[in-house]
C-alpha cells in the first residue's frame, strides 16, 4: 500500500463523523488518515462501497473531496521506552510537546521516532528464543528497569543481537529467525496481549487506605469500581491509590475529567517522593490525559490504550495498576457515538452493547503467567460518576456485574469531612475469603476474625443509631450504648485517615491491624465496665482523643501498644 497515494476521497462531513468513498478492501476498525493534515479516523461502518469513519481530531478545515489514506492496521499503541513519567493523550501521543489538541498530530511524533535510547544486551546469540524472552534492557527509561522482550508471535533462533549503545526507534536490536525486533512495537489497543495462563493463587493489593485493606480488600490482578456522586471524593481517593498502592507501575487515565484536576494529579505526582524507589512518584507512572474538552472518540479509546500500556509492563514481569477516572465519562462517549451513527438506544440512551464494552475492558485485568514465564498482574480500578448520585443507573449496575469489588462512596460521610468516604454498608469485595486465607498463611491468623467483628459492630451500631434517633440514646441499655460508641470509635480511629498527615496518609497492613485491635480492645473494656456497673454516660463522656492522636502521630507499633495500655488504665480508673 503506497502511503503517498490517496486510496479514497471524503464524501460527507458531519462533525467528527466522516463518510469516505472509493476505499476498496477497507476493514472495520482500520485507521484512515484524512486530508493533507493526515487526521486519524477509525472505520466504524461499511456499506455499499462507502465507509464511515470517526475522527480522533477536530475536523475543521476538511472539505468534501479531500484525499483519504489507508494505514492497513487498526488503532494501535506505540509501546516502548519513554512511557514512564510522561503525559499522553488517549491515543498515546505525547502532550508535553503538543501546542494544542486543535493542531492535528501524527500517530508517531517525529521527536519520538528520532529519540535515542541506550540499549544493554543480555541474551545470547544463536540460542532459541520465544515470546517474552528478555533480549536486554534500556537504561534511563524510568524508575524501573525497562526490559526489551521478544514480541508476541515471534520465535526462533536469535541470529543477531546489537551491542550496547545508543539506538533509535528504527534500528533493529535483534533478529529472531527472519524477524527484526526493535525497541518499539505497535499493538492494537482493543486486542488483549497474550499470556500463558491465569494464576489461581491470591496476593492482596495493598492500597495504604485502611478501610479498603481491612474491610474490602482486593487481590493483585483483580477489578474494582468506585461509584459515588459529585463531591464524594472519587478523584482524591484514586489519587491516593496511585500514590500509595504497592504496584510497580501506575497507569492513570483521566477520561473526560476536568483539566484542572489532571493538572493537580500531575503536579502532586511530580512532587511526591516514591517510597519504593526514593525518586519521584511520576517516574513510574504513565498519565493519559483525555480531558472533557478533547475529542470524544479519543476519550473512548483512552481506557483501552491505558490497559494496553499496563499489559505491556505486565509482560516485563511487573504489577501494573490502571486507575480510570472515570468510566462514566467513557460510557457517555459511547452514548454520543451511538447516537451519531444511528444505533438503537437502550436504557437512558446508552448503546445496547454497553455491558459488552465494559466487560471487554475489565476482563483484561488478571494475575497471569506471562509468555516469558514470570508471574505479573494488571489491576483495574474504575471510578463511576452516576448523575445525581443515582447508583441504579445503567453504567453503575452494568459495572457491578464485572468487577470483584465495589468501594462505594457516601455523600453524608463526605459532607462530614470523613475521608475516605467509603460506605461500609454499600461496599463489598468478593476477595475477602481469599484475603483471609492469605493473611492466615502469612502469620496473621486473626485477620478474618477482626474484620468480621468490625463489620458486625459497624452494622449493629448503625441499626442502634437509627433506633436512638427515635427513642433517644439514654433509653437504651448500657451495652447497646457501648455498641454505638464502638461504632463511632471505629469510624473516627480506624476508617478515617488524614491524607495530609505524613504518618496517616498511608498505612501498612501491620499498623492497620494493630490499630483495629486497639479499638476492639477498648470497646471490649467498655462493655466489661458497663457489665460491672459503671454508668454508660461516664464512658460516653470519656476523652478518647488519644486514639485519634495515635492514628495520626504514632508510626510505630510500640507507640500503639503504649496507647492501648494508657487508655485501658484510664478507663479502669473511672468510678
Amino acid at each position: 500500500m503506497d502511503a503517498m497515494t490517496p486510496q479514497g476521497r471524503i464524501r460527507r462531513i458531519n462533525g467528527p463523523l466522516i463518510e469516505v468513498r472509493d476505499v476498496p478492501d477497507t476493514a472495520m476498525y482500520e485507521v484512515l488518515e484524512l486530508g493533507d493534515l493526515r487526521i486519524p479516523a477509525e472505520v466504524v461502518a461499511i456499506s455499499a462501497g462507502t465507509c464511515t469513519a470517526q475522527a480522533f481530531e477536530y475536523t475543521g478545515g476538511l472539505i468534501v473531496g479531500d484525499p483519504v489514506h489507508r494505514t492497513g492496521r487498526p488503532l494501535s499503541a506505540r509501546l516502548g521506552p519513554g512511557l514512564l513519567g510522561q503525559v499522553f493523550d488517549g491515543l498515546l501521543r505525547p502532550l508535553s510537546s503538543a501546542p494544542t489538541w486543535l493542531s492535528p498530530q501524527p500517530l508517531v511524533p517525529e521527536e519520538s521516532a528520532s529519540a535515542r535510547w541506550h540499549f544493554v544486551p543480555s541474551a545470547d546469540e544463536r540460542h532459541q528464543v520465544g515470546p517474552g524472552t528478555v533480549l536486554g534492557v534500556v537504561t534511563g527509561a524510568g524508575a524501573i528497569e525497562h526490559r526489551v522482550l521478544v514480541p508476541p508471535g515471534v520465535s526462533g533462533e536469535l541470529r543477531f543481537l546489537a551491542g550496547g549503545g545508543k539506538m533509535t526507534a528504527d534500528e533493529p536490536v535483534a533478529r529472531v529467525g527472519d524477524v527484526d525486533v526493535g525497541l518499539f512495537e505497535q499493538w492494537p489497543i482493543r486486542r488483549p496481549r497474550p499470556f500463558q495462563h491465569r494464576e489461581e493463587t491470591f496476593v492482596p493489593l495493598h492500597t495504604g487506605q485502611r478501610v479498603l485493606d481491612l474491610l474490602f480488600p482486593i487481590g493483585a490482578g483483580s477489578t474494582t469500581a468506585v461509584p459515588g456522586g459529585f463531591g464524594t471524593g472519587k478523584t482524591v481517593l484514586l489519587q491516593q491509590l496511585a500514590k500509595w498502592c504497592d504496584a510497580d507501575v501506575i497507569v492513570y487515565v483521566g477520561c473526560g475529567e476536568r483539566g484542572n484536576e489532571m493538572a493537580d494529579v500531575l503536579g502532586e505526582l511530580a512532587e511526591l517522593a516514591d517510597p519504593r524507589t526514593g525518586g519521584r512518584m511520576i517516574d513510574r507512572t504513565v498519565i493519559l490525559a483525555n480531558t472533557s474538552n478533547m475529542p470524544m472518540m479519543a476519550r473512548e479509546a483512552s481506557v483501552f490504550t491505558a490497559v494496553t500500556v499496563a499489559e505491556y509492563f505486565r509482560d516485563m514481569g511487573y504489577h501494573a495498576v490502571v486507575v480510570a477516572d472515570s468510566t462514566s465519562r467513557w460510557a457517555e462517549a459511547l452514548r454520543e457515538f451511538a447516537s451519531r451513527t444511528g444505533a438503537l438506544p437502550a436504557e437512558e440512551g446508552y448503546p445496547a452493547d454497553l455491558s459488552s464494552a465494559l466487560a471487554a475492558f475489565y476482563e483484561r485485568a488478571g494475575r497471569v503467567c506471562t509468555q516469558g514465564g514470570q508471574v505479573a498482574a494488571v489491576t483495574v480500578v474504575g471510578a463511576v460518576s452516576p448523575p445525581g448520585g443515582d447508583l441504579t443507573e445503567p453504567v453503575t449496575t452494568a459495572t457491578e456485574r464485572f468487577v470483584r469489588g465495589v468501594w462505594s462512596l457516601d455523600r453524608a460521610l463526605a459532607y462530614a469531612r470523613h475521608y475516605p468516604a467509603v460506605s461500609w454498608a454499600a461496599s463489598y469485595s468478593h476477595d475477602v475469603a481469599a484475603a483471609g486465607a492469605w493473611h492466615a498463611g502469612h502469620g496473621n491468623q486473626g485477620w478474618a476474625a477482626r474484620r468480621a467483628r468490625a463489620m458486625t459492630l459497624l452494622a449493629e451500631a448503625a441499626r442502634l443509631t437509627d433506633l436512638a434517633e427515635i427513642v433517644g440514646t439514654r433509653t437504651l441499655p448500657g451495652r447497646e450504648r457501648m455498641t454505638i460508641l464502638g461504632g463511632r470509635l471505629l469510624r473516627d480511629t480506624v476508617l478515617a485517615q488524614n491524607a495530609l498527615s505524613p504518618v496517616d496518609a498511608s498505612c501498612t497492613i501491620d499498623r492497620g491491624a494493630e490499630l483495629l485491635q486497639l479499638v476492639l480492645d477498648v470497646v471490649d473494656r467498655c462493655m466489661s465496665l458497663v457489665d460491672r456497673g459503671v454508668a454508660a454516660a461516664e464512658l460516653e463522656e470519656f476523652d478518647f482523643g488519644e486514639l485519634v492522636r495515635a492514628r495520626e502521630e504514632a508510626p510505630e507499633q510500640a507507640d500503639l501498644v503504649r496507647c492501648r495500655a494508657a487508655v485501658l488504665t484510664a478507663l479502669e480508673a473511672l468510678p
